[in-house]
């Protein structure tokens, strides 16, 4: 009988964040496509727009409010809130089959730069900083609220990604209860941690760092790789080097260079298929519940569609809706295509 080969034969494999399978099929990247291509967006944008909401001075949409003439970042809460603080905390249940529950929240848009002609990659690392030491300041402010049980940070980029402002931002969910996603991963962390007595990312992280194959770029802080596990064609994960439960723990040192591999790893991304490289993409960290949570280590992951090209998305249809997600190129392929590109942005 054949031995498994990971490069070759189909296969499964288990994210241990989630506990869930994906299906890889490494002998279908080599299909030829003839389905559905993506127009890509213009990339010349100016570096103000008179009619963005986003863009300092500007009048925001809706007519709710005017933006200061902001010089860094700029946070604001949604005029368009998914989440409300002043949803009614009260049950609705019939017989145990129809159930809601209120959910009170925050929702904030963060703009990364007064420029509306600037992502991530195009910014220069301390400007990328001080969208660092935004994302604390309102994961500290947020996450201290008694309704406040979790932060979520992120950013949709890209139009593809259903981003509907141009202008580089991120947002901000914060809400009282933990979503499904983080939720699955305190309990896939904290059964490791009640049966190794060890954090699994660390255990995780010293398998990629001895065998290279995955990783992508470090620094003295991060590490940024595709995931032995992961879902999409080139989805990646940041990890630190030490445990850190959230945000709030990282030293000036690390937010320095979390600055730093997102410069070269958005870079590195926008250089793949020399485009505006679209992603959606944000933290996951422990609760902020007032619980203790040792299990946890932040991280941070990018869940880009593209496939083969700038015009080519990966879809999540059939056996993926219905059965379970699915790729056809390997991690290790993926992670290998991105670590030979350069992490200077094409011009």
């Amino acid at each position: 009988m054949a031995q498994l080969n990971l490069d070759d034969h189909s296969h499964r494999r288990r994210n241990p964040l989630t506990g869930e399978w994906i299906q890889v099929s490494p002998h279908r990247a080599k299909r030829p496509w003839q389905g559905q291509t993506e127009e890509t967006a213009g990339e010349e944008k100016p570096e103000y727009d008179p009619t963005c909401y986003l863009c300092p001075g500007n009048e925001r949409a809706g007519g709710a409010a005017v933006n200061p003439n902001y010089e860094k970042t700029f946070a604001f809460v949604n005029d368009f809130s998914a989440l409300k603080l002043d949803a009614p905390a009260e049950e609705y249940n019939v017989d145990d089959l129809l159930t809601a529950r209120g959910e009170p929240g925050i929702c904030k848009v963060i703009c990364f730069s007064p420029r509306h002609d600037l992502t991530l990659p195009q910014m220069d690392a301390p400007a990328i900083r001080t969208v660092v030491d935004l994302w604390v300041d309102e994961f500290r402010e947020l996450g201290a609220k008694e309704e406040i049980n979790y932060v979520q940070i992120f950013e949709n980029k890209g139009e593809i990604m259903g981003c509907s402002n141009p202008h580089p931002h991120g947002q901000i969910w914060a809400q009282h209860t933990v979503p499904d996603e983080p939720a699955k991963e305190s309990r896939e962390q904290k059964a490791w941690l009640d049966k190794r007595g060890t954090d699994l990312l660390a255990d995780y992280l010293a398998i990629e760092l001895r065998e290279k194959t995955r990783v992508i770029l470090e620094n003295d802080s991060w590490v940024w790789l595709t995931p032995f596990w992961a879902t999409w064609p080139f989805e990646t994960m940041l990890l630190p080097r030490e445990r850190r439960e959230t945000l709030l723990d990282l030293t000036d040192k690390e937010k320095d260079d979390l600055a730093d591999i997102l410069k070269r790893s958005t870079s590195k991304y926008d250089n793949l298929f020399k485009t505006s490289f679209p992603y959606s993409a944000g933290f996951h960290q422990a609760p902020t519940d007032g619980e203790e949570h040792p299990e946890w280590r932040l991280h941070f992951h990018f869940y880009p569609p593209l496939l083969r090209s700038a015009t080519v998305k990966k879809f999540m249809v059939g056996y993926e809706m219905l059965a379970n997600p699915q790729r056809d190129i390997t991690p290790e392929k993926a992670a290998a295509a991105l670590r030979e590109l350069p992490t200077e942005r094409y011009r």
